[in-house]
């Protein structure tokens, strides 16, 4: 199976940090946020990458090449303009194939064990959902039974309703029908969660959303802890 990794945001809420760097190239832990990724991706069996970009681009491709030195292929899908999550996805579908792919945020980090999710979706879509963080406390979705119904259309008030984490295993038909442009992936996820074609999982595990310098900060810190205990 083929893994994505979403890097072309502009990062605007990472001023002035993104004025010259991209965003997945920030550095938590002592190597920069896609790096964990890359580094979780092959140690879960994923040995071929697609990542997109926009901002800055050819820094993130100077810095991680065709991904031989990590022991797997990276293949680039260049945006000029970011797409948003949906447009770049579809734009990206070409290098990604026929068969279902895994999509990972660029600016999040995670102990999820990518392993798990080395396979097919039982629908058009498979979402890690998680607790809803301090930023987002009203979060996207319910999940019940293994399905991932939008809150938007289930009555009731906010509790249970838990956070997409970035994560999600698609199919490349969920994109049917759509044109090559910005847009972004959650209409496409709600319309098919009205088709009951969404399944979910909720991780109870590490996630953290690096939309702030703060963010960023309090995860180094926590990282950098950790390493130093195991040491």
């Amino acid at each position: 199976m083929k893994a994505m990794i979403l890097a072309a945001g502009r990062g605007e809420r990472m001023r002035p940090l993104t004025d010259t760097t991209p965003k997945p190239l920030l550095e938590v832990g002592g190597k920069p946020l896609i790096v964990h990724h890359i580094e979780r991706l092959r140690g879960a069996g994923f040995r071929e990458l697609v990542i997109n970009h926009a901002w800055l681009g050819s820094q993130l491709e100077a810095a991680l090449g065709d991904g031989s030195a990590f022991g797997l292929s990276i293949v680039w899908s260049p945006e000029g303009e970011a797409l948003e999550t949906g447009g770049g996805i579809l734009r990206a579908l070409p290098l990604l194939g026929d068969e279902p792919f895994l999509v990972v945020n660029g600016d999040i980090w995670t102990d999820l064990d990518f392993a798990t999710l080395n396979r097919e979706p039982e629908g058009l879509a498979h979402l890690v959902l998680v607790d809803n963080p301090p930023q987002h406390p009203k979060g996207d979705f319910f999940l019940e039974d293994g399905r991932v119904l939008d809150a938007g259309r289930v009555r009731g008030g906010e509790s249970g309703r838990l956070t997409y984490s970035g994560i999600g295993l698609f199919r490349p038909e969920l994109f049917a029908g759509c044109a090559d442009g910005r847009f972004p992936l959650a209409p496409l996820l709600r319309r098919a969660m009205g088709e009951d074609r969404v399944s979910g999982e909720h991780h109870r595990g590490a996630w953290f959303d690096i939309g702030t310098p703060q963010r960023l900060a309090e995860l180094d810190r926590r990282l950098s802890h950790t390493q130093k205990e195991t040491h």
